[in-house]
């Protein structure tokens, strides 16, 4: 087998072709030999000099694709720096090769699959050499399909190839200059592909022609000259020749909807709106009025089904661009048909399908909505029809004489309605709800959120908020109604009750509060009656959450109405003893949503009340909570610390905290006797589960309080720390008795959960202590650090707990420059034996990974000065930790790391001249190295930004002189009469030849000279160090990471702007994400 593997003697192709076999029918060892020996043939740097030969004389398939791999990576990675013959040799071969396989239309069909292959070579090859190299090409193709049908089919399938590599992946592929030349060549020599185009659609009869043909053109139209599509007869001919006809008529509507997108700004209305008219015409041939369609849509074969889906992208794209202007210039009736048509479609049982029709839907009530906030109502305008203003959702069409907002609103309300029984209907479950129905038709509790589902409820919720303010009443009317059917059982199951719950909650704030009240009365009266009329533990539960939700989403109404919420209050902790999981997890959870919203109301009095209704709980806090899982009561005793914190006398929060945890206190205070009188008691698994959960109902109480809660901190904060320092004494004897797998036993693990939650504890609480700083300085933290420090580094790493390190982070971030002189230790207890844990490889001990990162950037930014403090070898396992933090693959940690990077840097620049020398001159270049490895790694794309950030401020100092000590050795002729910049320069380029051989020695002074160009305005370094990478070829394939900057960028002020809109219109914010008004 190896004989392929030399070089030197002529090729066997027949023996290559049984290597491929055996690789591919084998079995065992001969298998794997063959599989080693292609690895090796494949990496060999002259295995592409095999590749004619393989795809003219092979005889298995297999074979030939290897063959086309090898040519890939060569055109990808080497062409540049192959002789002219050799690339023009390559080039002629790839061609030959195409012409002989789609020569006759059996072959055509036969080769399919490896055609298509040997086009994506050739159009690599064009994307090197095209047009500078080979100007003709256009010409060649055009003329070639005029000889031969099969070949003018294949030569479609490479002009739409070449199109999309072009104009649809060519940003994260191409330097931009490339691609900007390629696009431009490509608009210049259109014509000529336009004519052979609109020849073969003219003349041609072979059905795969014409529809490999319509193919190209649908590549093609998102960017060719607008005249080749408005000023022709192409419109026409998509509409009324190939839109009918089954075999192409979903590739036609691809191609009216690219062209409905097109933004010609004021031009070709009038084209816009034929076109429109013309399809809207052939649909009504083709689908009638689709009014069963939800009940056939399972008797439609799959192609019918895509066209319907084709259809619903159609009308969507081209309402979405073009809805002003077909309102004022087509028919009222081809307008309102499109709009039936999404109606009905909307009502099939396609969740992709839908969530095409809703993104419609809410551009359409949006723009209907603004519509009306924006211009006032006139009824002599809207009847001429001369009403002004452009609304969201109707484009930059330039149309002056669109309707009036009461014209339109009148127009769509029959549409409107159907909208709403339609998103009603369909309404998706929101986070909130914990009860679903599984698969078995069974109400079972939810454990992992569908964030699929959760997005498309959001859209659905902002759909219908703009829905109930252009027609509340109808909203109402549709929601009682359906709620009477659920009340009649005409419509009564799970899933009606449960979307019409869904919706009812959705629209929160989006009504008057007079109507919200007159609608929420009859609504949650009818909910309970249900809950009382329904027997069965299921229905229960299903009526149960659906309450729960309703009323946790309207705290407006509540805080309006205390004998309303103080009955929902007592119905949620009635809801608390049923039976069904579920449903105690969604009462705590919707009595925590109460209590944040409605809090005040819980901790003042009330008229004819003896005492503030948390009192009353707290003092019934055991019956409520009786049949509550500790889980649960941890949800509980959050709710009730949410209503404490709203008391702002100190003394009677005080009180209120001490009769929130008496229950828990007293078993604590029982515990923790029984420990020290016979430590052995912590040996039972039952006392220390319950020493967790006492623990855990700390840490929720403390996190809803506050800073308040410092007096229940300080009764069991010795005590804690004394448990804490016990239990780790027990489970270090049991890892010395029994090594490693000690730590697995179950009451070890329950034993390191009283260890974690004691330091969530003072986590919760370090997090709140505003003011309290110097207080937490003096009286917790040194009990705290000499608990927990010496315990983390003497335990096995699998025995350390990251909770240490995220608590020290957090109280070193909250006290900054107070523990400046705790760092010391903090460092020889943490740091090194915790970079002993992670420093083997890049993926052990996640969390405590990124834990150590944190802290060290926390102390970096607080207390730098320790740091300057640091002995020697310790100060250099710091930087070489910062070195190997931005060294993952991991992007967060990667990130962290550049970030520790940068700010140590620029703490260092800001230090003395003696202290800053001395640091740049023993580390920078070592940085600045690194730097550069990673970000010219494939692996490293993900930190792109910050490789650039960090990258960008080192060459900065450089060029700006503010780095005054010598870089380099002073001493070595070699740099004599060098200085900073000089010697920087060199050293990168030095690197980059080093990593790509295939770059010439002027590709590299061009890039460097750029970064000394670029370093003042990241937006030129970073495209300028991205054009590069790309230019490499290293970086050929995926690299959507380099763009990754950008695309959060855009993200995030997506969400900004999302978010100053909905402020301002009612109910948009649902309750939870408003700020508190109290």
């Amino acid at each position: 087998m190896d004989s392929i593997l030399d070089f030197n003697r002529e090729f066997d192709v027949s023996l290559f072709d049984h290597v491929v076999d055996v690789l591919y029918t084998g079995k065992g060892a001969e298998q794997k030999m063959a599989e080693q020996v292609l690895t090796e043939f494949k990496d060999h740097e002259l295995s592409w000099t095999r590749a004619d030969g393989i795809l003219t004389n092979a005889g298995s398939l297999h074979s030939k694709f290897i063959a086309l791999q090898i040519l890939e990576k060569l055109i990808q990675t080497k062409w540049k720096i192959l002789p002219i013959e050799q690339r023009t040799g390559i080039k002629n071969f790839v061609v030959e090769v195409i012409l002989h396989t789609a020569s006759t239309e059996e072959s055509l069909r036969q080769n399919k699959v490896y055609l298509n292959k040997l086009n994506l070579i050739l159009v690599q090859v064009l994307k090197q050499e095209w047009p500078q190299n080979w100007p003709t090409f256009i010409p060649e193709i055009v003329q070639t399909s005029r000889t031969n049908l099969s070949l003018c089919e294949n030569n479609m399938a490479i002009l739409k190839l070449l199109s999309e590599e072009v104009f649809d992946f060519s940003a994260e592929q191409m330097t931009q200059a490339k691609t900007k030349n390629l696009k431009t060549q490509m608009c210049g020599e259109f014509s000529s592909i336009y004519n052979l185009c609109t020849e073969i659609l003219q003349k041609a009869v072979q059905p795969t022609l014409i529809l490999t043909t319509l193919e190209t053109l649908l590549r093609f139209l998102s960017w060719i000259p607008f005249g080749y599509v408005f000023e022709t007869d192409l419109i026409t001919n998509l509409c009324t020749r190939f839109l009918q006809p089954q075999v192409t008529r979903n590739v036609t509507i691809k191609c009216l909807t690219e062209i409905g997108g097109l933004d010609c700004g004021n031009d070709y209305k009038e084209q816009f709106v034929n076109m429109f008219t013309m399809a809207i015409a052939g649909l009504r041939e083709i689908l009638g009025d689709l009014s069963k369609i939800d009940e056939e849509w399972d008797e439609y074969d799959n192609e019918q089904q895509e066209f319907v889906q084709n259809v619903a992208m159609f009308l969507t794209s081209f309402l979405t661009s073009h809805l002003r202007l077909v309102e004022s210039s087509a028919t009222r009736e081809t307008v309102i048909q499109a709009h039936q048509y999404l109606l009905r479609i909307s009502q099939v049982d396609e969740r992709e399908m839908f969530k095409v029709c809703l993104e419609y839907w809410n551009v359409l009530v949006k723009g209907l909505y603004e519509d009306g906030r924006t211009q006032q109502f006139s009824a002599p305008a809207g009847l001429l029809n001369l009403g002004g203003g452009a609304s969201a959702g109707s484009n930059a069409s330039g149309n002056s004489s669109s309707m009036s907002a009461e014209l339109r609103r009148q127009m769509y309300a029959g549409v409107l309605t159907g909208v709403r029984y339609v998103m009603i209907s369909c309404m998706a479950r929101p986070e909130e709800v914990l009860i679903v129905e599984n698969d078995e038709g069974e109400i079972v509790r939810e454990f992992i959120k569908d964030t699929d589902t959760i997005t498309l409820y959001k859209t659905q919720r902002e759909c219908l908020i703009y829905l109930t303010h252009l027609d509340s009443k109808d909203m109402e009317n549709i929601m009682v109604e359906k709620l009477g059917r659920q009340m009649n059982g005409s419509e009564w199951s799970w899933a009606n009750l449960n979307k019409l719950c869904w919706a009812i909650g959705s629209i929160s704030g989006a009504m008057g509060e007079d109507q919200e009240r007159r609608v929420l009365v009859i609504i949650i009266k009818d909910l309970l009656s249900l809950c009382e009329l329904k027997r069965g533990k299921d229905n229960k539960a299903v009526v149960a959450s659906n309450i729960m939700y309703v009323v946790g989403q309207y705290p407006r109404f509540l805080k309006a109405h205390w004998k309303f919420l103080k009955t929902v209050a007592n119905k949620l902790f009635e809801f608390m003893h049923e039976l069904h999981e579920g449903v105690r997890d969604m009462a705590c959870d919707t009595f925590v949503t109460i209590a944040q919203k409605c809090r005040r109301h819980f901790v003042n009095p009330q008229p004819g009340e003896p005492c503030p209704f948390v009192e009353e709980i707290i003092s019934s806090a055991n019956t409520i909570t009786s049949d509550l899982e500790p889980h649960q009561v941890n949800r509980f005793c959050e709710a009730i610390g949410y209503l404490i914190s709203a008391q702002s006398d100190a003394a009677t929060q005080e009180q209120l905290i001490i009769g929130l945890m008496k229950p828990a206190n007293d078993m604590w205070d029982n515990l923790v006797q029984q420990a020290g009188e016979n430590i052995n008691v912590l040996e039972d698994l039952k006392v220390v589960k319950q020493l967790g959960n006492i623990l855990r109902n700390n840490v929720s109480s403390c996190s809803a309080v506050g800073k308040g809660f410092i007096s229940q901190i300080g009764r069991i904060y010795i005590d804690m720390l004394g448990l804490y320092k016990a239990v780790s004494e027990i489970i270090s004897g049991c890892v010395a008795r029994d090594g490693e797998i000690a730590t697995r036993y179950a009451n070890v693990r329950a034993m390191r959960t009283i260890k974690k939650e004691a330091l969530l504890v003072v986590d919760t609480y370090v997090k709140h202590c505003d003011g309290e700083v110097a207080a937490v300085n003096e009286n917790m933290v040194p009990p705290l650090l000499e608990a927990v420090l010496a315990d983390y580094a003497q335990n096995v790493p699998p025995a350390r707990d990251a909770e240490v390190l995220k608590t020290v982070n957090t109280i070193t971030a909250t006290l900054g420059g107070l523990m400046t002189d705790k760092i010391p230790i903090i460092f020889d207890s943490l740091f090194e034996s915790t970079m002993g844990m992670i420093n083997q490889d890049f993926t052990e001990y996640p969390e405590h990974r990124l834990a150590i990162y944190q802290l060290l950037r926390t102390i970096n930014k607080n207390c730098f000065s320790a740091m300057l403090n640091l002995p020697p070898q310790q100060f250099r396992f710091m930087v070489m930790s910062v070195m190997w933090g931005f060294k993952h693959t991991l992007r967060d940690i990667a990130d962290l790391g550049l970030t520790i990077a940068q700010e140590l840097i620029n703490n260092f620049n800001l230090c003395d001249r003696a202290i800053s020398d001395a640091f740049f001159q023993t580390y920078f270049v070592e940085l600045l190295n690194e730097i550069i490895v990673v970000l010219s790694d494939n692996d490293h794309k993900g930190s792109f930004r910050w490789q650039c950030v960090v990258l960008a401020r080192m060459i900065h100092l450089v060029e700006s002189n503010q780095i005054t000590a010598p870089l380099f050795d002073t001493s070595l002729p070699e740099n004599a009469g060098k200085d900073n910049n000089i010697f920087i320069r060199q050293s990168i380029a030095n690197l980059l030849a080093t990593a790509f051989a295939n770059l010439t020695q002027r590709q590299i002074e061009v890039f460097v000279e750029g970064l000394f160009n670029f370093y003042s305005d990241i937006e030129k370094f970073r495209n300028h160090v991205r054009d590069f990478l790309i230019q490499t070829k290293e970086f050929a394939g995926d690299n959507a990471d380099l763009f990754l900057d950008e695309t959060e960028r855009e993200i995030e002020e997506k969400k900004q702007r999302e978010r100053e809109m909905a402020q301002q219109i009612p109910g948009m914010l649902k309750p939870s994400e408003m700020e508190e008004d109290e």
